[in-house]
């Protein structure tokens, strides 16, 4: 079996990167997500990716200052992402080695398609010998769980409780299994929004319009991103879950 082609997606946005990854996976890509420039470049030297997808507004070193490190030592195609769309932006980027740029917000299916055809224009093979030692490794972040003291705090102001969980929207503070769950408020929002429709089946058009809004234009699959990751910090129990309602969407199941 063919060794699987590395794409490296930089982007301080995890939805944004866990969405590209999840569309990349599907085409048999191997990948890997930083959330900045210093990341980005510490896994660079040890993963060895056939392409990075990068952003331009990066936290510390931007995407610009990325790309162009990667120059000095490597040719491995770069594809910008920007929320930026003028002229001068994009020429910049590809002054500084840039392959090809996409502008945000954009079609998921459209950077898949623009992965393979730099790929195919460039045939990397091997990447070069990369050697980024001057940068320190930032570490990954797993989710935090946190010993709570007292469960009372949790139980004020606009809260859902069920066995082992209790979420509540006033203070945007989740307890699972006795102890605090760190999400960010996309996440919070969108399980307290199904756990306070039990077993009430939502589409994933419903659950951006509710939560996102309908002034999102970005990919409905950016639900299935944040579900995914809800899973991962609360996986649930025999008595509720967030369940898949194949074809149609999700739901806060109830028994």
């Amino acid at each position: 079996m063919a060794e699987k082609q590395k794409i490296l997606i930089v982007d301080d946005d995890t939805s944004i990167s866990e969405l590209i990854s999840l569309y990349l996976e599907r085409e048999m890509f191997d990948t890997k997500c930083a959330e900045d420039g210093e990341e980005a470049l510490s896994i660079f030297s040890s993963y060895q990716p056939d392409l990075v997808i990068l952003d331009l507004m990066l936290p510390g070193i931007d995407g610009y200052e990325v790309c162009r490190r990667l120059r000095q030592t490597s040719k491995v195609p770069v594809i910008m992402l920007s929320a930026k769309g003028e002229t001068f932006d994009k020429v910049l980027g590809l002054e500084l080695g840039a392959d090809d740029y996409m502008v945000k917000p954009f079609d998921s299916k459209e950077l898949v398609a623009r992965v393979k055809a730099v790929l195919r224009r460039y045939h990397t093979g091997e990447v070069a010998d990369v050697s980024i030692s001057t940068i320190p490794a930032a570490p990954v972040q797993a989710p935090v769980h946190t010993p709570v003291d007292s469960e009372d705090a949790f139980r004020t102001g606009d809260y859902i409780e069920y066995t082992d969980i209790i979420i509540n929207k006033t203070n945007y503070a989740v307890l699972y299994k006795g102890q605090s769950v760190e999400m960010p408020p996309k996440e919070l929002e969108l399980l307290y929004f199904l756990a306070s429709s039990p077993n009430q089946v939502f589409t994933r058009e419903q659950l951006l319009d509710h939560i996102w809004g309908y002034e999102f234009s970005g990919d409905s699959r950016t639900v299935d991103v944040h579900i995914k990751r809800l899973r991962a910090k609360i996986p649930g129990n025999a008595e509720w879950e967030i369940s898949t309602v194949w074809g149609i969407g999700y739901k806060f199941r109830v028994n």
